[in-house]
């Protein structure tokens, strides 16, 4: 041991090279192992082959194959190697300056060199390389920030790749004023296009779409812009002719097949999605691509097969690897699940908060619904459709006109737009924007033109007779309604208020009054038998059903002392009288109009009786 911490010249006494170490007493070095090997050697006994090692991945295949989960592993060891090394040796960097300094009690005395340094530096390049394409922002943009402390202003790209970052965390002001503390290059042009697009900056984006030029990277930007600006058309064409031009970017396959998605050509995008999962048969985005075409031509089991690559092995969708897969798992399931993996995925995923406003729509979670959707600017046709479906029945459930108006508001600028005026959710729009408006014929008008499409579906069957019956046409409405009785789904519909009450209405129209007076009895324990009592006895004593008119106004009497409803059951009591006495109704019915009045307390009863028996004496039938 050295005692004042100087090391001794080579050439001083005393100085010689170390011992091997020695194996402990009692530790013999595998004696029997070589004894085995010199037996085997005097036998001429072939010796025992070594299992040859397998190699380290190199970081070149890792990114090569997509492996960037593995790269980052692979580069984060190295890197933690370097640093122990580094630790050893007495030297380490200074995480403010970023600085080599010496620490007592290592062996070497000289700093590592640039080389080192300059290696070190492209590993971090190469680690958030991979965290950007794994999706992991946060962990490139903490490298990235690390890269430009360590290398300050020497190399000004790294403010773009950070702003990259960014851009894919949503900070889309931070993303500008990063780009623009780097050089002026295409790459910083495309970043400010993308962040003045987020930012809804239509000059700066007219601006830096002036400044693309006819490269790939460039197209493929103008493209991306709009696909997210839905135009879904424009965007195909470019990608297209890019595919074209470059048979060899497979990845094409999947954005053309995308925009099919969007434009509802669902057969089209999955042919030509199969180009891809030929040679991507693992690709997450082109499976999850493949699943969500099934779902639209299918159903939710079709589509959760297609996933089963994904999700093989996961106890339960939250604990699925992919985001996106999680969200779509959910929606492939019927909202199974929604509260619980939909919420956290709301910031990151567009499609989270709009399904999760229609999964408390579902529920008849309005306020819910309505809360999620108050603050949010609507951007495509879907979010201008789900905002007037929730201000439509926000509107309905607090009477609130102003609610009202707004969806009819969003459903006419959906319907009357030119991109989707000619599609059925237009027509759905430009339907639910005249029933708002109470133009009945119109809402006829375009629900009859999408009929076809929707055969089995109960809630278009139901609008369809709800606006068949408020036109007056109650035939076609009562048919419609019954129909719903044999549909798959219709139970909530059927127990439904106003299905009842105007299935009810259509009875007393078709002169089915009885059949009316039966669905009353059925509902009579329910909170709305009175309301269809109101509604029984009006629609009766205008159709001339005066029975059971008699009937409805005597049972709200009784329930209600109104003088209004002593005057109705008085003259539909005379009024089925008359029809006694014209010969449209059996003689018999007066012992039952009798006995309404009876229960009556009111001075006019006796002269009716009075009347009444009369007639019935001079007419052969007896009333007690």
């Amino acid at each position: 041991q050295r005692s004042n911490g100087q090391r001794p010249p080579r050439g001083a006494r005393g100085h010689h090279r170390p011992r091997p170490s020695r194996a402990p007493r009692g530790l013999p070095p595998a004696p029997s192992a070589m004894m085995l090997t010199s037996k085997a050697r005097q036998q001429g006994a072939k010796a025992v082959p070594v299992k040859k090692q397998p190699e380290p991945p190199k970081l070149e295949d890792l990114i090569a194959k997509r492996d960037y989960l593995g790269a980052i592993t692979l580069v984060e060891f190295e890197l933690q190697q370097a640093r122990e090394a580094r630790l050893a040796s007495g030297w380490q960097t200074n995480p403010m300056t970023g600085e080599y300094e010496f620490v007592a009690g290592g062996k070497q005395t000289q700093p590592p060199g640039a080389d080192e340094a300059e290696e070190e530096s492209t590993k971090l390049k190469w680690l958030a390389f991979a965290a950007f394409h794994c999706g992991d922002f946060h962990k490139a943009l903490a490298t990235y920030d690390d890269l430009v402390q360590r290398c300050g202003d020497t190399d000004p790209a790294l403010h773009l790749y950070a702003a990259c970052c960014l851009l894919g965390l949503g900070s889309y002001k931070e993303a500008e004023a990063r780009a623009a503390r780097g050089p002026v290059t295409p790459l910083q042009n495309r970043l400010l296009f993308h962040a003045a697009h987020r930012t809804n900056d239509e000059g700066k984006l007219m601006t830096h779409h002036q400044r693309l030029q006819d490269t790939t990277e460039d197209q493929l930007s103008l493209a991306s812009i709009h696909y997210l600006r839905n135009h879904f058309q424009e965007a195909t064409d470019i990608y297209k002719r890019l595919l074209l031009e470059n048979r060899d970017f497979a990845a094409l396959n999947v954005y053309v097949a995308l925009c099919y998605y969007k434009l509802d050509y669902y057969d089209v995008s999955l042919e030509i999605l199969g180009a891809y999962l030929g040679q991507y048969p693992d690709s997450a985005v082109a499976l999850n691509l493949k699943a969500c075409n099934q779902f639209r031509l299918y159903d939710g089991k079709a589509a959760e097969a297609e996933l089963a690559p994904l999700t093989a092995g996961a106890a339960s969708v939250d604990k699925l690897e992919f985001d996106l897969v999680r969200h779509n798992m959910v929606v492939f399931r019927g909202g199974e699940r929604a509260l619980q993996v939909l919420p956290p995925l709301t910031d990151l995923i567009p499609e989270a908060r709009l399904n999760l406003v229609i999964y408390h729509m579902h529920h008849r979670e309005v306020e819910e619904a309505y809360n999620l959707m108050k603050d949010m600017e609507p951007t495509s046709p879907q979010e201008y459709i789900l905002k007037g479906v929730v201000n439509l029945a926000m509107g309905q459930a607090l009477d609130s006109r102003e609610h009202l108006k707004v969806a009819q508001q969003y459903f006419q600028l959906v319907g009357a737009s030119a991109s989707e005026c000619d599609t059925i959710p237009g027509r759905q729009c430009m339907a639910a924007c005249f029933f708002v408006l109470r133009q009945f014929d119109d809402v006829l008008v375009y629900l009859k033109s999408i009929e076809a499409y929707f055969p089995n579906d109960p809630t278009f069957v139901f609008n369809l007779a709800i606006a068949k019956a408020a036109a007056g046409q109650y035939a076609e409405a009562e048919a419609g309604l019954l129909q719903l009785q044999a549909l798959p789904g219709g139970e909530d519909l059927r127990g439904d208020y106003v299905y009842n009450m105007w299935l009810a209405r259509c009875h007393v129209m078709t002169g089915k009054a009885r059949a009316a007076w039966e669905l009353y009895l059925k509902l009579e324990s329910s909170q709305e038998s009175f309301a269809m009592l109101q509604l029984l006895a009006n629609d009766c004593y205008k159709t001339g059903a005066f029975l059971y008119a008699a009937k409805a106004f005597d049972t709200l009497e009784r329930l209600d002392p109104n003088p209004e409803y002593w005057d109705g059951k008085r003259g539909a009591c005379v009024g089925v009288f008359q029809q006694v006495v014209a010969g449209k109704e059996r003689k018999d019915l007066l012992r039952d109009v009798a006995a309404l009045l009876k229960s009556a307390r009111n001075p006019q009863v006796e002269y009716l009786l009075r009347v009444i028996k009369k007639w019935g004496r001079e007419n052969g039938i007896t009333i007690n």
